[in-house]
């Protein structure tokens, strides 16, 4: 496991019962969830971390490979919060790439999974190189131009034109976000393993969730993550782009809800 010591990572609990954990995606924090951990810290022991790197947590200055947050996250379930049982792990976009690997990881931490706005293949070329270029000018400029390109790609037409308020309290976290953890964290996207062949091998009942103008992961892909996942179904979320559970809250809340019912 990742060699690292608690009191470095920021994590926000709430409620008691089951335990649930939130991995957000990139280059956000915990406050991504903010919906989902009023929500389910009513029935539940929802545990939000910031990742290393994230927030208020700190950076590391090496790549931060998937496993490192899976490993991390372990830990802080182990040895920072004593939690003994199986949970709900439940990650978005950077967050379901860590799900995944949380899951081959440590399987029997795993009751159930719920992948939003996320995919299982590794990243092509063209993308790796992207991620090394955006790494190299954060560390140059600030992440402030990721926070005024994001936006487009992360948020439904209809988010962007009706909730500039989302849009803008995202931004600000982007922007407050550090240059070494934004460049380790697209390393470790760049070099994250193909899942797409281990989907088949998942057997706890899964969720997948997806925004219905999501162009990063659309819906066509993640069906397809769906189809190879034994015990899983899709949920498509109307008018949310990449963020869905930030840009309609109330329907992924009810997704969830009724997965989780289900489940018991």
């Amino acid at each position: 496991m990742a060699d690292f010591h608690l009191n470095e990572r920021n994590v926000v609990e709430l409620g008691s019962g089951p335990p649930m954990v939130f991995a957000h995606g990139f280059p956000l924090d915990h406050s991504m969830w903010d919906a989902q951990i009023e929500e389910f810290g009513k029935t539940h022991h929802v545990i939000a971390p910031d990742l290393r790197g994230f927030g208020e947590s700190e950076s590391v200055d090496v790549v931060s490979h998937m496993w490192h947050f899976a490993d991390e996250i372990a830990l802080i379930l182990e040895q920072g919060l004593n939690v003994q049982e199986p949970v709900t792990f439940c990650g978005l976009s950077m967050g379901g790439y860590i799900a995944l690997e949380f899951w081959k990881r440590h399987p029997d931490k795993v009751k159930t999974l719920i992948l939003c706005d996320t995919k299982a293949a590794a990243d092509s070329d063209d993308a790796k190189h992207t991620r090394e270029e955006n790494a190299q000018r954060v560390m140059r400029e600030g992440p402030g131009f990721l926070a005024d390109a994001m936006p487009e790609k992360l948020f439904s037409k209809k988010t962007l034109r009706e909730n500039p308020e989302v849009v803008e309290q995202t931004q600000a976290v982007m922007r407050a976000t550090s240059p070494i953890g934004i460049a380790s964290a697209l390393r470790g996207m760049a070099t994250r393993e193909d899942f797409t062949d281990h989907l088949a091998q998942i057997s706890v009942p899964t969720l997948l969730i997806c925004g219905e103008d999501d162009i990063i992961t659309p819906v066509t892909e993640m069906q397809s993550m769906a189809n190879r996942i034994p015990n899983s179904r899709l949920a498509v979320i109307p008018g949310a782009g990449h963020m869905a559970p930030l840009e309609q809250p109330e329907a992924v809340n009810q997704v969830i809800r009724e997965f989780l019912g289900a489940e018991k």
